[in-house]
């Protein structure tokens, strides 16, 4: 008798469960065992916890793919205000700004970055921010000892990956030299072997740093040459090569010139553009 009273770690009673389908709403209990769902409906075994959720409703956990915790993340363990809202797993490291990889004479240069972007005040981070860091695997390192209320993914950002390798010549827009382009490709390999979920830049123009200096992110043609072999970053390649091609038509159709601040694109693809030709008519409608 009891085990099944015990039969679950958890039993979620009565709420209304939106269960991600589409379907409507149902009133129904959810049983977990083991952190994993064992039963949704008429649950008759107990938990060792049991919540009354009668009139409330019961969900997921969303997924929010675009934060910015990257500096929070690495002094606050609740990541808040999205686990307040039902958030379970947050990516960070978008718009490509970050603090790693960062070398010490850079800091300020990142925060100033993070700060004109994502109006987080220089106080903050100059304050919180460890820089227990210099790679990127070691930003991962040392996020990976502490616990969170969610699950955290992040991205290698842009920013950081071209200061880091160019330093002022990066930060100033310079155009990225061939052997940048293969000190950042291995860098990137890096990252992503070390568990980053992608590489993320930013395309707008409105990205500045607090005392308004452009971001320092422009073409990067080739730098995920090296990870052509992952089908996830093929998938992401294709999905920019169709956003580009929709952004080149509707400035053919509206005789506009387009600017795009950064074309990433996988070399294998880069090849069959220049093979086909496009790659050419894409240089002359977008800003390379």
């Amino acid at each position: 008798m009891a085990g099944r009273e015990r039969a679950y770690d958890l039993v979620i009673r009565g709420g209304t469960v939106f269960d991600g389908s589409g379907a409507p709403g149902r009133e129904a209990d959810v049983a977990v065992k083991d952190g994993r769902i064992a039963a949704v409906g008429a649950v008759s075994g107990s938990g060792a916890e049991e919540i009354d959720a009668r009139g409330k409703i019961v969900t997921p956990g969303f997924v929010d793919i675009h934060t910015h915790y990257d500096g929070q993340v690495t002094w606050d363990h609740h990541l808040t205000p999205s686990a307040w809202h039902g958030v379970t797993t947050a990516v960070m490291g978008n718009c490509g700004v970050g603090f790693a990889p960062c070398r010490p004479e850079d800091h300020d240069r990142l925060i100033r970055l993070m700060e004109g972007v994502e109006d987080i005040p220089h106080p903050v981070l100059a304050e919180g921010l460890p820089w227990n860091w210099e790679s990127y695997p070691d930003y991962l390192q040392s996020l990976s000892g502490r616990a969170f209320d969610l699950d955290v993914g992040a991205q290698l950002p842009h920013a950081a990956l071209r200061v880091y390798v160019m330093g002022e010549r990066g930060a100033n827009r310079e155009p990225a030299t061939p052997a940048d382009i293969a000190a950042m490709a291995a860098l990137a390999k890096r990252a992503m072997e070390a568990g980053a979920l992608g590489f993320s830049t930013s395309r707008t123009l409105n990205h500045r740093t607090s005392d308004g200096q452009p971001a320092p992110v422009v073409v990067l043609p080739s730098v995920c040459r090296c990870l052509s072999s992952s089908p996830c970053l093929l998938l992401l390649a294709l999905g920019l090569l169709a956003r580009l091609l929709e952004r080149l038509l509707l400035g053919l159709l509206l005789g506009e010139e387009l600017e795009v601040g950064v074309v990433v694109v996988l070399g294998a693809l880069l090849g069959r553009l220049e093979r086909l030709g496009l790659a050419r008519l894409l240089a002359g409608h977008l800003e390379l």
